[in-house]
């Protein structure tokens, strides 16, 4: 059995890691479409949103309801593809961790 300190030192690491790759979440960029690429977002893997585009043609339309369907729907998109790569990033630095089967982190 590992002695006291060295289970201290493990969870001092592992907490670092976990500290640098959340930090690292908000550095990796994700494009959400909808409307065939009229309308797209921009977001960080940590969710937070970077940017909203609108193509032009939408501006003249004249039901408001599509337009911010199609903006929902980016978002929608943005959002999934930010946890799918926060799920890839996080798994990536897990993996080298001692962790038990089916322990899961609070990410």
């Amino acid at each position: 059995m590992k002695n006291l300190d060295e289970i201290l030192n493990m969870a001092k690491n592992v907490q670092e890691e976990l500290e640098k790759a959340q930090a690292n979440l908000d550095t990796i960029e994700v494009e959400g479409v909808s409307g065939g690429g009229l309308v797209k977002v921009k977001a960080s893997a940590k969710g937070r949103i970077i940017g909203v585009s609108i193509d032009d043609s939408l501006l003249n339309v004249s039901e408001k309801q599509m337009l911010e369907d199609l903006v929902a729907a980016a978002f929608n998109d943005a959002r999934a593809k930010a946890d799918a790569a926060s799920s890839a990033e996080m798994s990536k630095m897990t993996s080298g961790l001692p962790l038990p089967p089916g322990f899961k982190l609070p990410f």
